[in-house]
């Protein structure tokens, strides 16, 4: 027994010897052939140089500077569009639709953006005809400056703007920029840095104003279909599972999307 014992070990050494030795020569083999690839193989590492060198003419320094303005224009332009159209009206306004019927994420975000920029597009499409026609093609053709352009461009959105202004709104920026206060303050007295804040938060007083108003019907039917379930013994079961498809079947009957889209589309008359 000791000699077959003996010998097994034997057997079992001189096998795992081999295994090792098998390993060794598979590695060597692999760091062999990928050193001859490395070798063989001629890398090009691309020779990337960043200059910046004088301006020979003014003309040269102003085209530089006209392309960084417009680079800075392009990357302010998602709030330009936010801030000085219709769009923040329309999004806080269908925000309070989904919160009021209690939806959670439906309609997704997604879809409600892409519904408020579609309709920002229709509501601004007049003033952006007209400063195409008044500003962009005249600067195109070289008929006017780019000053003139910019003039003839801003004056649209400024009546858009003024327009959906409260005066309340103005005279308190113009009271805290230092401007004298008149009567009956006209646009043209009105510089844009004070309009477009005054803008913004009538906007808001707007939007919060119609969100109001579509929570109405919605809470009053919370309130009916809770007090239901109060009288019945109901504690247990909540209102809000209960009350979600009448919320979906009192928008559908009275046609809610074509009522919600036609006020905020006369809200901007």
């Amino acid at each position: 027994m000791k000699n077959l014992n003996c010998k097994f070990k034997q057997i079992i050494n001189m096998k795992n010897k081999n295994i090792i030795l098998l390993c060794l020569i598979i590695v060597s083999f692999f760091l062999l052939g990928s050193t001859r690839a490395f070798a063989q193989t001629n890398i090009s590492i691309p020779n990337v140089q960043l200059n910046i060198d004088g301006a020979s003419s003014p003309e040269e320094t102003a085209s530089s500077l006209q392309l960084l303005g417009l680079l800075t224009v392009l990357s302010l332009a998602p709030a330009i569009l936010i801030m000085v159209t219709s769009f923040t009206r329309i999004i806080i306004v269908l925000s309070f639709l989904r919160n009021a019927i209690a939806t959670q994420q439906t309609p997704p975000t997604q879809v409600l953006i892409g519904l408020a920029l579609f309709l920002t597009f229709f509501i601004m499409s007049p003033i952006a005809s007209e400063i195409n026609q008044n500003a962009l093609q005249p600067y195109l053709n070289e008929e006017i400056t780019q000053s003139e352009a910019i003039e003839e461009a801003m004056e649209p959105l400024r009546q858009f703007m003024f327009r959906q202004t409260r005066e309340n709104d103005i005279a308190l920026f113009l009271e805290a920029s230092g401007t004298e206060l008149s009567s009956d303050p006209q646009l043209d007295d009105i510089p844009t840095t004070s309009l477009i804040p005054a803008f913004i938060i009538s906007e808001l007083k707007t939007a919060f104003q119609m969100g109001f108003v579509l929570f109405i019907p919605f809470i009053v039917l919370d309130m009916v279909v809770s007090s239901a379930l109060m009288s019945m013994g109901m504690m247990m079961l909540p209102p809000a599972m209960i009350s979600l498809p009448f919320k979906l079947l009192l928008f559908v009957m009275v046609d809610g999307w074509n009522v919600l889209i036609k006020s905020l589309l006369l809200s901007f008359k």
